[in-house]
Formats: structure tokens, sequence, C-alpha cells
């Protein structure tokens, strides 16, 4: 399994329209074979930051994914992030 997981920062006033710019990318990614849940969502507490959370079977659909043809977006500029890849080695019930 593969998690990606972490964080964006944009501009406080931006924020909105990358979500909803990039919210067709999410029903994109969950209806791929192989991806589990795919999400980016607006932080609670800090205006500027969005999370973000990919939970894949395995490498090969998720590099699958973003190898497609995806519509190019005029996305407002990221000025930070803190994302990272993460290999499960096991699962279990917490």
């Amino acid at each position: 399994m593969l998690i990606i997981a972490g964080h964006l920062v944009l501009a406080a006033a931006d924020r909105q329209t990358y979500l909803d710019l990039t919210h067709d990318v999410a029903r994109q990614a969950r209806a791929t074979e192989g991806c589990l849940d795919f999400a980016q969502s607006a932080d609670s507490i800090d205006p500027t930051r969005v999370n973000i959370f990919e939970r894949w079977t395995a490498e090969e659909p998720m590099v699958a994914f973003r190898e497609m043809d995806h519509q190019e977006l005029p996305l407002p500029p990221i000025i930070g992030a803190d994302v990272k890849r993460y290999v499960i080695a096991s699962i279990e019930a917490p």
C-alpha cells in the first residue's frame, strides 16, 4: 500500500479557487483502479493550507494516474508544500 500525505500552502484568497479547480481530479482518481482514497481539503485551522491524502493499492496505479492526460488547469500559485510518500508494509485495525 502507498500513501501520499501532507499539505500545500497557497495564499488564503486562492485556497478555495484551488479546491474548486481540482475537485474533478479527486473524482477521476477515485474512479481509477487501484485508488482507495484521494482527498484535497481545506484545513480547518490554517486558511492557507490544503491537506492532501491519497491511498493506493500500489505504486503502479498511482503512477499510471499521474501519467494520464489530465486537462491543464490554471491553478493559483502554490507557495509551499510538504507532501511525502509512505510505503506501508502492514495494515491493522486501530
